[in-house]
């Protein structure tokens, strides 16, 4: 318990006070591990914005999926909430990196992008979750 404590407490110092310190609305660019942490210790919407075929192959927990693709993308945005911290991936940051503009657009209130996407999750062999 300690330790979890310890921890939320390291990230938050981070993420406050970092060099990259965010405005509201700003995106903030996170590192694997620090993803997995906000995970753990902060009430945020994972979005995964990959095909529905990519995300098949394997996805982080929690996260769920939006196509960027999709014609329905936009309209899709709407029905996550806009006040509660948002983090999002595709497989490698390109498509996150043009989802992360809708969103502040949309008025998301704070927004994290996964540098490098999936593929560095998977490159610091951190859990992928498969659909069984």
């Amino acid at each position: 318990m300690k330790n979890k404590i310890l921890m939320y407490c390291i990230v938050l110092f981070a993420l406050t006070f970092s060099c990259e310190k965010a405005t509201q609305n700003e995106v903030i660019m996170v590192s694997a591990e620090q993803m997995q942490e906000l995970i753990e210790l902060e009430d945020i919407q994972v979005v995964d914005v990959r095909t529905s075929e990519e995300y098949k192959t394997g996805f982080i927990a929690h996260s769920q999926n939006i196509d960027y693709l999709s014609p329905t993308f936009e309209e899709d945005l709407t029905k996550l909430d806009k006040s509660k911290p948002i983090l999002v991936y595709c497989k490698s940051g390109g498509r996150s990196g043009k989802c992360t503009k809708k969103l502040q657009e949309a008025g998301f209130v704070k927004i994290y992008d996964l540098e490098g996407g999936i593929a560095q999750w998977k490159f610091h062999d951190l859990e992928i979750k498969k659909n069984e």
